[in-house]
């Protein structure tokens, strides 16, 4: 028996009879030998943690665009967060460990620079729209490894694409993606308005300290604890009727004092107004897009807006903010 074999047989045995087992999975598009070492899921996260769409994070906006300090949150550290938030709670209800790290570690590779608001700028412009859950899908089925994709398990792919608040997850290892995510960002980005001076934690409502707790550490602790007492012995991830609607309460709160605050958010109409412009020139000038966009485009057959969206959703905040000067600014201008 391999060792893979022997890690199957431990999931039989000791996982929640709800869990999604490694042995079980619907497989991958391609078929592939079997590690002796690792289970698919195992596999899965080994494949998106080193693939490079995941190295790119480190450069991407979280919520504050291109912040002067060092402990502001990027793409990757809201990735990592979630990571860990989820596989807290899937340890605690004996679910699949491997294969909610694999969803949380994926979840975001499709995400534009500037974060959201740089998927609203191809969204507006691309008359097919977008959305970055989508594209992480993409990324991680065609342009990866040279246009290979990483041939992920079904189920990986399946949380990537229904991590949002409107996906509906067929694993309950993805449903605790899904509310980790939420879970993360809200208690994160609490800190980074802290941080930045447009929050402070007296301003917070009563309310909000009185269920969740009056710290980042409280909070996360409430929230975790909750999902996890709620969800023990069930096939559903729930949490009580309480703390969810003072989740749900706080984010409308985040979302008027924060996400849409004209301090925070000053600096979204220029990253907003580079994002189209580079995707207007792309459109104009295809023969700018690296070789390797072009030939995958040429064996799939996709559209020219796919293309141009592929390339400028991979890039980071720095690398766009460079290709706009390279294009939109004059040499002699440039510091």
């Amino acid at each position: 028996m391999t060792i893979r074999e022997q890690l199957e047989q431990w999931e039989v045995e000791y996982l929640s009879p709800y869990a999604a087992l490694s042995r079980d999975s619907k497989g991958r598009k391609a078929k592939e030998e079997q590690c002796d070492i690792r289970p698919v899921f195992q596999r899965d996260r080994d494949r998106i943690l080193h693939c490079k769409a995941f190295r790119r994070l480190k450069q991407k906006t979280q919520v504050f665009l291109l912040p002067n300090g060092d402990h502001y949150r990027t793409r990757l550290t809201h990735t990592l967060e979630v990571s860990q938030n989820a596989r807290t709670i899937a340890k605690a209800l004996r679910l699949n460990e491997d294969l909610t790290e694999a969803i949380a570690l994926g979840h975001d590779l499709g995400h534009t620079p500037f974060g959201h608001a740089g998927e609203r700028a191809l969204d507006e412009v691309n008359p097919f729209g977008f959305r970055h859950n989508i594209q992480s899908v993409r990324i991680v089925e065609r342009l990866e490894k040279n246009g290979e994709g990483l041939n992920l398990t079904w189920e990986v792919v399946d949380g990537i694409l229904n991590h949002k608040s409107s996906g509906h997850p067929h694993t309950l290892e993805g449903k605790i993606v899904r509310l980790s995510d939420k879970i993360a960002y809200l208690n994160h980005d609490i800190d980074d308005a802290i941080r930045g001076g447009i929050l402070n934690e007296a301003e917070i409502p009563e309310e909000f300290h009185r269920i969740l707790g009056d710290t980042t550490r409280k909070r996360l602790n409430t929230l975790i604890h909750d999902v996890v007492t709620n969800s023990r012995d069930k096939p559903e991830i729930s949490m009580s009727e309480e703390v969810e609607r003072a989740m749900k309460n706080l984010r409308t709160f985040m979302f008027e004092r924060v996400y849409l605050n004209p301090v925070a958010k000053r600096e979204e109409k220029k990253a907003i107004h580079m994002i189209q412009n580079l995707y207007r020139f792309y459109m104009e000038n295809l023969d700018e897009i690296p070789r390797e966009y072009q030939s995958m485009q040429e064996e799939s057959g996709v559209n020219k807006e796919q293309m141009v969206c592929d390339y400028i959703a991979g890039m980071t905040d720095t690398y766009a903010v460079k290709k706009f000067e390279d294009y939109f600014v004059p040499k002699s201008w440039k510091i």
